[in-house]
């Protein structure tokens, strides 16, 4: 059975490498990088899965660029500035890195290489948000939260807690500009975004609701609300400090697709729950299973390994990381193993195994010539690959 090695951002100043092997079961530290105050989010190179992209979530944010080997082990290969205070999201693409800055309303974007320096804060430009919302005390300001591209619609999509908005960007003349929006009711604060087959899925946080809606094709920024639920399944009439977090879209050739969402706070000593969603009818999500997780601030959570058979969740406030092994077609969840002792996990990234990277293969130990070969091969074939791209013209956005 294949060993998995899962990185963890937390709100420490530390990232940590896991590694998971399913056969046992066993979850343990592989390795501890330090790097800064809040390494929160994780994005990896789509055309080189060993460098990977953190922001530290503080007043001068910054961006971090690393290197992982075969082990897991990994080391600050580059920074610059994230152009504002508390990047809270990253996602590279080909060819570009987006920024969101939390605190200061703004999304940055930047070229991006596989070659150092990577990227550089000269060359980024800034997109600046505006808007507010009922709740003084988290809509004060616009605050983007995920940043997530859609290539068939060439959008940048952009929830806004601070501004019950989700802003669609499109690029203009090198830039990226605001072309329109997705409004939601006052003081839902929309958190993170799924788009799949025409439809937006939104959590929002301060409201504990998943909306979906259909997007008119820009430059009209219509959209058409086709449902709202409680992410609970028996929602309390006054929410308190409960707050919905991360929403991920669960697909199989052979099953009905789901929709996973955390929630955070639960005053159960059972601990927070993660809800499993039906999209047997995709424009209105059905509640089907709401498990306990027994973890606390359960924020993060991400599905990987083979045929996105596992899950991995973590609380911010205790109960460390556990994994969960997909049952009755991703309809539930069977707990596998947890490992109380990791602090504050906030995100999680499944770092490619050597056997998927010829990169990592090539500068692992004992990688071995036949290791070797087949990282040239590779590199040639990506050379080749790279130099037809560009007689067809450019992919990146």
């Amino acid at each position: 059975m294949t060993v998995y090695r899962i990185l963890v951002a937390t709100y420490t100043d530390s990232l940590v490498t896991l590694l998971f092997d399913p056969s046992v079961p066993s979850l343990k530290v592989a390795s501890t990088l330090k790097v800064g105050h809040h390494p929160s989010w994780l994005t990896s190179h789509p055309d080189d899965p060993s460098l990977v992209f953190t922001g530290l979530e503080q007043a001068d944010g910054r961006i971090l660029a690393l290197r992982f080997d075969a082990a897991g082990r990994g080391k600050v290969v580059g920074s610059m500035k994230s152009g504002g205070a508390d990047p809270a999201s990253l996602l590279a693409v080909r060819g570009t890195l987006f920024v969101g800055n939390y605190s200061s309303g703004s999304v940055v974007t930047t070229p991006l290489s596989t070659t150092a320096p990577y990227f550089s804060d000269a060359t980024s430009s800034a997109v600046p948000l505006s808007g507010t919302g009922p709740n003084k005390e988290r809509q004060e300001a616009s605050h983007p939260h995920h940043v997530v591209y859609v290539p068939e619609l060439g959008e940048l999509l952009v929830p806004d807690l601070g501004a019950d908005k989700t802003w669609r960007l499109q690029r203009e003349k090198e830039k990226w500009a605001v072309k329109g929006h997705v409004a939601y009711a006052a003081g839902s604060g929309p958190r993170h975004v799924v788009y799949h087959d025409g439809l937006l899925y939104t959590i929002c946080e301060l409201t504990s609701t998943l909306t979906s809606h259909r997007l008119s094709s820009l430059p009209s920024s219509a959209s058409t609300l086709l449902s709202s639920t409680s992410t609970l399944t028996d929602p309390p009439p006054e929410l308190g400090d409960r707050l919905a977090a991360e929403l991920l879209y669960s697909s199989s050739p052979s099953a009905t697709p789901h929709l996973y969402a955390s929630n955070r706070n639960d005053p159960s000593p059972l601990g927070d729950t993660l809800s499993i969603f039906s999209l047997e009818k995709p424009g209105a999500p059905e509640l089907v299973t709401e498990v306990r997780t027994g973890v606390k601030h359960l924020r993060g959570v991400e599905i990987g390994g083979e045929g996105g058979r596992w899950v991995v969740l973590g609380g911010a406030q205790g109960g460390g990381v556990k994994i969960y092994e997909k049952v009755d077609g991703g309809r539930g969840l069977k707990e596998i193993v947890g490992l109380p002792g990791v602090d504050s996990p906030t995100a999680f990234l499944w770092l490619l195994q050597s056997s998927q990277n010829p990169r990592l293969l090539a500068s692992g130990s004992g990688a071995g010539l036949g290791g070797v070969l087949g990282w040239f091969v590779g590199r040639l074939r990506d050379m080749w690959s790279s130099i037809l791209k560009g007689l067809r013209g450019p992919k990146s956005v």
